[in-house]
């Protein structure tokens, strides 16, 4: 298992004899547009694993190394309905999630870590309510707006193997970086 490092270390003399794990989360290599497993559908996440644990932290530690707002398992190769988001309210985990109810509309700019350097202008909903399972395999709702909502439409689009590409309303523009005045001055 690429990256993945476990061991176990000795707790101190008032844990002696007993042994924890120590867990060291992976960057996962991010899947971009062009490979199979993109296009398709992920299973439901019958019980929670240790293995599915250690994903779940893989995303999270992926999704923040690659400065994203969101990621889902197929885009590290992975065939399970699991979703991280963080909009920068601290990070939410959706195990098997789906959308229970939308209102209203937004339209903007969106992007994908699988569609890297690219971005589209996608409506949206406003409003999104989602029904899913949290890490303890527990049932939540949680409700979003804006940036929140639209995350968890474009997750659990990949869930279903769909990419933002296909609702971008005018094609993919490239992502452009705008340099500092200074900088420019300098020259």
């Amino acid at each position: 298992m690429r990256g993945r490092i476990q061991g176990e270390k000795s707790r101190s003399a008032a844990g002696a004899g007993r042994r924890e794990k120590e867990e060291i989360m992976a960057i996962r290599e991010v899947r971009e547009i062009g490979d199979d497993i993109l296009t398709k559908k992920c299973k439901d996440v019958p019980k929670m694993t240790l293995r599915t644990k250690i994903l779940i932290g893989d995303m999270l530690e992926t999704m923040y190394d690659k400065c994203g707002v969101g990621l889902a398992a197929p885009q590290v190769g992975v065939l399970k309905k699991i979703v991280v988001i963080d909009v920068g309210e601290g990070p939410i985990v959706l195990i098997n999630p789906e959308i229970i109810e939308t209102s209203g509309e937004q339209t903007g700019e969106e992007g994908c870590l699988s569609v890297p350097g690219k971005w589209g202008i996608v409506t949206r909903p406003e409003h999104v309510k989602v029904r899913a399972l949290n890490q303890e395999m527990e049932p939540f709702e949680m409700e979003g707006e804006g940036l929140l909502a639209r995350a968890f439409c474009h997750e659990i689009d990949h869930l279903y193997g769909q990419l933002y590409v296909e609702k971008a309303e005018d094609g993919l523009h490239d992502v452009t970086y705008e340099q500092d005045e200074e900088e420019e001055t300098e020259e």
